[in-house]
């Protein structure tokens, strides 16, 4: 019964959320009748089953193990579905970043930890194989008990599904054949994806007359999300933070307004909402987004240079050759080896947000006869793990220095290691601290003209944000341009830095409807020519 009690178990845990711990929560499996089944027939008239049947069964039981488990965890941590396709490709990716955030000591832990747990698994499940198998291989009532365990399971599981409801126990979890036939079927459509033709770009025909003159920031906030207007924990953390930006805003003579746009990726992949944003089209994965760069279009950016703008990439987080800067159309790429940051490092990337801006207003601002900047700038100071989050150092200068802050403080955030169980209150200090750098940057360029395009690019993971969230950020336009923020309210901006309660489109659809407020077009012209 123990034995039988792990092979059900293997296969149907959940998730303990925000974690990646596991529990059993009593359902059944089918799959454990076709096992069942199986060391039936292979124990048929008293035969042993093989050490080598038992080992390759052991095998395939802990791969359905793994698959339950990705299909369980990943929407709980991440916020969507596994793509095992294109998922492991940024496995190494992901353990990188933990490995940098976490101690030395904790990395080790955790790697013998993963090691015996995997012996574990493969140990007991080897065990609870050989103890069915050997009840199996008993021509007495051990054998009989087996064979109609089996056939009750099948004829539960097939009563269940065809009535179209499970009772609250005795229920069945989702076969992990199904999670892998759908990776499958994710596959193929991943390999079939560069086949498959892309829409046109929408039309980038705005004189962009409304912005003449003015620096106009993209400003992509890291992990920025609709959860953090909705949940009531980030509410109360960002109600101060946010008092004190609008002041920042009304008080050097601009005004904001919001809406919801929803993003085509969560928890990660940033770039899906940059290329969708930057193209116009909804570039939701790598396929997509790779056959798109073999291609001459139009973008945002070209749109801006064209109309005389200086278009400039101001990327904190790039550490390599960038060739999508190129399909972009950047005058201009700073990207961390040119922003040569000498302080402390905070977290996967380093630089602070609020150095980047300060470093770049000492590389652009100074020039001579300087055009009217278009500044794409997503930041990083909020990405996973959130912590530690930098400081906000009122003295710009100073960030431009060696020692950006006093040792002390560097040394008191250091000491806060990340809980893992529960990254939500770092998400909230990060989130402040964007805040604070954008208010800070709007008092320090009181008199400047410029239109300010704030947004997230994707919900923090759900190990924050928690399961079945919608895939909604919110945006904000600030700038002293009344005119604009008019324009954006007939497209269905609100006024204030609280977004509406609905999403107003898709985060490609923002393309056409920032344009009609940019320029010439009469509001709306832009969104409806491209639908048609």
């Amino acid at each position: 019964m123990l034995a039988l009690l792990v092979l059900n178990a293997a296969l149907t845990f959940r998730n303990v959320w925000p974690t990646p711990a596991v529990w059993w929560g009593g359902e059944l499996s089918v799959e454990l009748a076709a096992g069942l089944s199986l060391l039936l027939a292979v124990t048929r008239g008293g035969r042993l089953a093989s050490p080598v049947v038992l080992r390759a069964l052991t095998i395939v039981w802990l791969a359905a193990a793994f698959g339950r488990y990705a299909d369980v965890t990943t929407p709980a941590l991440l916020g969507r579905p596994i793509n095992l396709f294109w998922d492991v490709r940024y496995a190494q990716d992901v353990a990188a970043m933990f490995v940098q955030a976490a101690p030395a000591w904790g990395v080790v832990l955790t790697v013998l930890a993963v090691a015996g747990l995997l012996l574990g698994l493969y140990g007991g499940l080897r065990w609870s194989l050989g103890r069915v198998a050997a009840a199996a291989g008993d021509l007495g009532g051990g054998r009989r008990v087996i064979q109609r365990l089996a056939l009750a399971l099948v004829a539960l599981f097939v009563v269940q599904r065809a009535a179209g409801h499970a009772p609250p126990v005795l229920g069945f979890a989702e076969p992990v054949a199904q999670t892998y036939l759908e990776q499958v079927v994710l596959v193929r459509d991943a390999l079939g994806a560069a086949s498959r033709a892309l829409p046109p770009t929408p039309p980038l025909d705005s004189d962009l007359s409304l912005v003449a003159g003015a620096d106009v920031f993209l400003m992509f906030v890291e992990s920025y999300g609709a959860v953090t207007w909705q949940r009531q924990d980030f509410i109360d953390r960002l109600r101060m933070p946010r008092a004190q930006l609008t002041r920042d805003i009304e008080e050097t003579g601009r005004a904001t307004v919001s809406a919801y746009v929803e993003s085509p990726t969560y928890g990660g992949s940033s770039w899906f909402a940059h290329i969708s944003l930057l193209s116009g089209l909804e570039i939701r994965d790598p396929n997509a987004n790779a056959l798109l760069m073999t291609q001459r279009r139009d973008t945002l950016v070209t749109a801006f240079a064209r109309r005389g703008f200086r278009t400039v990439a101001l990327m904190p987080g790039l550490w390599q050759a960038w060739p999508e800067g190129a399909f972009y159309g950047f005058q201009d790429v700073y990207g961390g080896e040119r922003l040569a940051y000498t302080g402390p490092e905070f977290g996967w990337w380093a630089l602070p947000d609020q150095f980047t801006l300060a470093k770049f207003d000492a590389l652009e601002l100074a020039r001579p006869s300087r055009r009217p900047l278009f500044v794409f700038f997503p930041t990083v100071s909020t990405h996973t793990p959130f912590t530690p989050t930098p400081p906000f150092q009122a003295d710009w200068a100073r960030l431009l220095t060696d020692r950006p802050f006093d040792d002390s403080l560097i040394e008191q955030l250091f000491d806060n290691q990340p809980d893992w169980t529960n990254l939500s209150p770092s998400y909230g200090d990060a989130v402040a601290y964007a805040h604070e750098v954008i208010g800070g940057y709007l008092r320090k360029h009181s008199g400047r003209d410029v239109v300010l395009i704030v947004l997230g690019d994707h919900q923090p993971p759900a190990l924050v944000s928690g399961e079945g969230q919608p895939w909604d950020v919110p945006v904000h336009v600030i700038t002293s341009r009344r005119d604009i923020l008019e324009r954006l309210k007939v497209l269905g901006f609100g006024d204030g830095l609280a977004p509406g309660t609905d999403r107003i489109a898709k985060m490609h659809e923002l393309l056409p409807l920032l344009l009609d407020a940019f320029g010439d077009r009469e509001p709306g012209s832009g969104r409806l020519a491209w639908r048609r």
